[in-house]
C-alpha cells in the first residue's frame, strides 16, 4: 500500500548575507533548480524507504534473529562482501559511480553549465522570461515515478538553457556532453527555435549572414583538417603493414620492421646535408676529366669500380679548389687562390665540416632514441594493472571498417598471448642438479661459439693478407675484387646457423633471453670481422695503395661488402625460409613453417649500417644506396614472412627490445664507425693524386688552413680562430663536456629514484585509502543494520503483541501465586530493559506486580 508523500523544500540560507534570511524567490534560476533537486532527492528517499518498509514486512519477524551490531558484511560464493539493498543503492549513488551512468545526472551537471555560461555571456536571466518558458513546480507530478520525472525535468531545463546560448555555444556544449549521438541529435532538434522565430530574428538582424558564414567557415576548416590529419597518416611509412605484422605476427616479430624504419630515418638524415652541401655542389661545378672514362658493362654494380670511379659517387671525385670563381694562379703545392668577385666555397672545409656536423646530427638523434626508447620500455613504477589495461582500454571505439577492425582484434589477442607468456616465464624452478647441468651445457657451448667466431676471424685475416700479395704481384681483375667480399659474407651467413644449431642444446626457459644470447653471440662475430677489415684497409691496404687513391678504394671495398650483404640476404630469406618451408610440407603431414629469425635478422641490420657509417667519408652516396637495400630489404622480408614463416611457438612480449637494438646500434657500431673515421681524418696521410686534401698531411689540417686565411683576413674574423684555437684544438672542452654530461646522468639516476620512492609511497597510499573506504563501508553497513533492526521490531503485527502481552500476565499470576516476588521482579527488571517499543507493555506489567503484591 502506498501512502501520501510530504515533501518540503529547505533551501539554506547564505552565511554571507545574514540580512536576507527571508525565503528566496521563485524567480532566482539557481534556487529553483536547486529546490527541484532537493524536491526530486526527497521524493527517491521516501520512495525508497517505502519500498523497504514493505520487504522488511514481508519477511517479518525472521530479521530478530539477525546478527548483532558487530557483524560483518556477508561474503558471497567468491569471498566478496554481499551488502544490503539500502547500502548498494548508497554507493551507486556515490559522485563517481553516477557521471558517465545516469543520463540524468549528466543533463543536471550541463545544465548547471549552461546557466553559468549564460551568466558569463550577459543572456537574460529566468526571470524576464515569460511564464509559459518557465519551470513550475505546480506541473511536477508527484504521484509518477521520481526517476523519469527527475530526468524529464532536468531535460526540459537542459533544452530551454540551450535555447538561450548561441548557435557556437550550443554546439560546443553538445559535442562536450558524453551521451549517445542519439540523445545530441534529438537535443540539438529540440534546443532549435521554430522556422517562424529563425525569419523574425533574421529581419531583426539577430542572425546576421556573417554569422552563417562564419559557422561555414569553422565546419569547412574542421572537414580540412581531418582530411590533412587523415592524409598524414596516410603518408607514414608502412602503417597498415606494420600493424598486420604486430597483429599476426607479434611485438617481438614487429620489432625488427620498427628497427628498420628507424635506420632508413637515420640514414635519410645523414645523407641530406651530404647532397646539399657536397655532392648537390661537386655536381654543379664539375672538375676538368683527367682521362677517357670507361663503358658501362655491368660488372661495376657488383663491383663498384670502373666508370663509377669517376663519379661524385666516391672521395677522389671532388675537387680540393675553391669554387664558383676562376683560379687564379696556384700556389705552392697546386692550391688555387681565391679571384676578385665572385661568392667563394673552399671545397676541402665544406667535405670536412659536413661530413663532421651529419656525424653530430646522427648522433644526437641516436642518443636521443636511445633515451626515449629507454623511457618508453623501463617506465619507474611497475605495470601491474597491464592485464586489465590490455582487456578493458586497447579497442579503439573510432574504428568503423571490417578488415581494421578484425586487424585490432588480432593485435589484441597476441598482445595478451604475450602478457600471459611473460607471467608464466620464470614459475618453473629447477633443482639444484638441473641447474649445474644447464650451467655446463652453456659453458660448452659458449666455447664452441666463441672458437667459430675465432676460427671465422683468422680465415678473413689470413684471406685478405693472401689479397694483399696477390695484388703486389699482378693487377687486380674485377672478379677478384669480389673474392675478400664474397668470403667475408659466407662467414657471416654460416656461423649464425651453427650458432642457432648450438643454441638448440642450451634449451632456455625464457625465449627473449634465448634472442639476447643469439644477438650476443653474432655480434660478437661481426665486431671481429669488421675490425679485421679496418685494420686491413688503413694498417695495411694504405701503405701498398701509395701511387693510387686509397680512399676510392677503400669506399669500393665498403661498396662491394654492402651489395653482396644484400645478395646473400635475399638467398638466405630465399633458402632458408622458402625451402624450409616446401621440405617441411613435404615431409610433415601438418604445415610446419619456420619461424622468423629476429637475432640475426637484427644484426644483419646493424651490420649493414655499420658498413653505411665506415664509408661516409670515402663514399658520400652510400647512405643512399643503404636507403635503397632497406626499401627492398623491407618488402622482401614481409613478403617472406606472410608465406614462408610463422608466429613464435612460445609467444614473449619484446617490450624492452626496440631499446636494446637501439643500444647496440649506438655503443658498438656508431661508436666503433666514429672511432674509425676520427682515425683517418687525424692520423692517416690523404693521397696525393686524389680528393679534397691531397695536398695535406691530414684531413684535420684543412681546418687549420682556414684558421690562418681567417687570422690573415682582418681583426673582424678573429674571434673565429680564437674559438678553434681555445674550444677545438684544447682538451679543456672535452673535459668540460665530460663533466657536465657525468653530472647531467647523476642528476637523471637521483630524479628517478626519488620518482621511484613517490611512487612507492603513493602505492601504499591508495592501499590505505582502499582500507579506509572497505572500513567506512562495513560501518555504514552495520549503522544501517542496527535502524532496520529498531524498525522491524516497531512494525510487529498487533496480534504477535496481545499475544505476548497475554503471555506475560499469566506468568506474572503465576508468580504471585507461588510467592516468588524475587523471581517476578528480577523478571520485570528484564522486561523493562527491552527496547522502547515495549514501553507501554511495560508499564502495564508494573501495574500488575505492585497490584499482587499490595493483595
Amino acid at each position: 500500500m502506498s501512502r501520501s508523500l510530504a515533501f518540503v523544500l529547505n533551501v539554506p540560507e547564505t552565511p554571507q548575507d545574514p540580512e536576507d534570511s527571508q525565503e528566496p524567490s521563485p524567480y532566482d534560476e539557481s534556487e529553483v533548480h536547486d529546490s527541484f533537486h532537493q524536491l526530486i532527492q526527497e521524493q527517491s528517499r521516501w520512495v525508497a524507504e517505502e519500498g523497504l518498509e514493505l520487504q522488511q514486512r514481508v519477511l517479518g519477524a525472521g530479521a530478530l534473529g539477525a546478527s548483532g551490531s558487530d557483524r560483518q558484511a556477508l561474503l558471497g560464493p567468491e569471498g566478496a562482501p554481499v551488502y544490503s539493498t539500502a547500502t548498494l543503492r548508497i554507493l551507486a549513488s556515490m559522485p563517481s559511480r553516477t557521471i558517465g551512468r545516469s543520463r540524468g545526472a549528466i543533463i543536471s551537471q550541463y545544465y548547471s553549465r549552461t546557466v553559468r555560461l549564460r551568466r558569463r555571456a550577459g543572456w537574460p536571466q529566468l526571470r524576464d522570461v515569460g511564464r509559459s518558458a518557465r519551470p513550475s513546480l505546480r506541473l511536477y507530478d508527484l504521484e509518477l515515478d521520481p526517476v523519469v520525472l527527475e530526468e524529464e525535468e532536468k531535460r526540459g531545463l537542459l533544452v530551454k538553457e540551450l535555447q538561450g546560448l548561441t548557435v557556437a555555444q550550443r554546439d560546443h556544449m553538445l559535442r562536450g556532453m558524453p551521451l549517445s549521438l542519439a540523445e545530441k541529435r534529438c537535443l540539438r532538434e529540440e534546443s532549435r527555435p521554430p522556422r517562424g522565430k529563425r525569419r523574425v530574428r533574421g529581419r531583426h538582424g539577430l542572425l546576421s549572414c556573417c554569422s552563417r558564414l562564419r559557422d561555414s567557415c569553422i565546419l569547412a576548416s574542421h572537414n580540412l583538417g581531418l582530411a590533412l590529419l587523415s592524409g598524414l597518416q596516410a603518408l607514414m611509412p608502412w602503417h597498415y603493414a606494420l600493424k598486420r605484422i604486430g597483429g599476426q605476427f607479434g611485438s617481438s616479430v614487429l620489432s625488427y620492421f620498427l628497427f628498420l624504419k628507424t635506420l632508413l630515418a637515420f640514414n635519410t638524415l645523414l645523407l641530406l646535408p651530404l647532397l646539399a652541401f657536397i655532392v648537390a655542389v661537386q655536381a654543379a661545378f664539375p672538375p676538368a676529366p683527367s682521362g677517357s672514362t670507361p663503358a658501362f658493362r655491368g660488372l661495376e654494380l657488383l663491383t663498384g669500380g670502373g666508370c663509377f670511379t669517376h663519379t661524385v659517387m666516391y672521395y677522389g671525385y671532388y675537387s680540393n679548389v675553391t669554387l664558383n670563381q676562376p683560379c687564379a694562379s696556384p700556389l705552392d703545392g697546386g692550391q688555387c687562390t681565391p679571384a676578385a668577385g665572385g661568392l667563394p666555397y673552399n671545397m676541402p672545409l665544406a667535405y670536412l665540416f659536413t661530413v663532421g656536423v651529419a656525424f653530430f646530427i646522427t648522433c644526437i638523434t641516436l642518443v636521443y632514441s636511445m633515451s626515449r626508447s629507454f623511457g618508453e620500455s623501463y617506465r619507474v613504477g611497475s605495470t601491474s594493472g597491464v592485464h586489465a589495461v590490455t582487456v578493458f582500454c586497447s579497442w579503439d571505439y573510432k574504428v568503423t571498417q571490417k578488415w581494421a577492425s578484425r586487424l585490432q582484434h588480432d593485435n589484441i589477442r597476441t598482445q595478451l598471448k604475450e602478457l600471459l607468456a611473460e607471467g608464466q616465464l620464470w614459475q618453473r624452478p629447477r633443482r639444484a642438479c638441473g641447474r649445474l647441468q644447464q650451467g655446463a651445457v652453456l659453458g660448452l657451448v659458449w666455447l664452441l661459439c666463441l672458437g667459430t667466431t675465432l676460427v671465422c676471424a683468422l680465415a678473413v685475416y689470413t684471406f685478405s693478407e693472401l689479397v694483399i700479395q696477390q695484388s703486389r704481384v699482378s693487377a687486380e681483375r674485377d672478379w677478384a675484387l669480389l673474392a675478400l667480399p664474397l668470403v667475408v659474407c659466407l662467414l657471416n651467413l654460416g656461423a649464425p646457423y651453427l650458432f642457432r644449431v648450438l643454441a638448440v642444446l642450451e634449451r632456455h626457459d625464457s625465449p627473449v633471453l634465448e634472442v639476447y644470447v643469439a644477438i650476443c653471440r653474432n655480434l660478437i662475430l661481426k665486431v671481429v670481422i669488421l675490425g679485421i677489415l679496418c685494420y686491413h684497409w688503413l694498417g695495411r691496404r694504405v701503405g701498398t695503395l701509395k701511387d693510387q687513391c686509397w680512399e676510392d678504394f677503400v669506399g669500393q671495398e665498403l661498396y662491394r661488402l654492402m651489395v653482396m650483404d644484400f645478395i646473400f640476404t635475399l638467398l638466405d630469406t630465399l633458402l632458408g625460409e622458402l625451402v624450409w618451408r616446401l621440405i617441411s610440407e613435404k615431409r610433415s603431414q601438418r604445415k610446419g613453417k619456420p619461424e622468423f629469425d629476429i637475432a640475426g635478422n637484427v644484426l644483419e641490420l646493424i651490420y649493414g649500417q655499420t658498413l653505411t657509417w665506415l664509408g661516409v667519408l670515402f663514399s658520400p652516396l652510400l647512405p643512399a644506396m643503404q636507403i635503397i637495400k632497406l626499401l627492398f630489404l623491407f618488402y622482401v622480408k614481409k613478403t617472406s614472412l606472410m608465406a614462408n614463416c610463422q608466429a613464435p611457438r612460445r609467444p614473449w612480449k619484446a617490450s624492452h627490445m626496440s631499446t636494446v637494438f637501439i643500444s647496440l646500434l649506438c655503443f658498438p657500431s656508431f661508436l666503433g664507425a666514429a672511432v674509425f673515421l676520427c682515425y683517418a681524418i687525424w692520423q692517416v696521410k690523404p693521397s696525393s693524386i686524389c680528393g679534397p686534401f691531397r695536398t695535406l698531411d691530414t684531413m684535420y689540417e684543412a681546418g687549420k688552413v682556414w684558421v690562418r686565411q681567417l687570422e690573415e683576413a682582418g681583426p673582424g674574423v678573429s674571434w673565429l680562430p680564437w674559438i678553434h684555437r681555445y674550444l677545438v684544438e684544447s682538451a679543456f672542452p672535452i673535459y668540460l663536456a665530460s663533466a657536465l654530461l657525468l653530472a647531467v646522468i647523476y642528476l637523471n639516476i637521483q630524479v628517478v629514484k626519488g620518482q621511484r620512492k613517490v611512487i612507492c609511497l603513493l602505492k601504499e597510499q591508495l592501499s590505505n585509502e582502499g582500507e579506509d573506504k572497505i572500513f567506512l563501508i562495513n560501518k555504514l553497513q552495520r549503522i544501517y543494520e542496527r535502524k532496520e533492526r529498531s524498525r522491524c521490531v516497531g512494525y510487529l503485527g498487533e496480534e504477535e503483541n496481545l499475544s505476548l502481552l497475554r503471555k506475560e500476565k499469566k506468568e506474572m499470576k503465576e508468580l504471585c501465586a507461588g510467592g516468588k516476588v524475587e523471581l517476578g521482579v528480577s523478571h520485570a527488571l528484564s522486561l523493562l530493559s527491552a527496547t522502547p517499543v515495549f514501553l507501554f507493555l511495560n508499564i502495564y506489567l508494573f501495574y500488575l506486580f505492585f497490584g499482587c503484591v499490595g493483595s
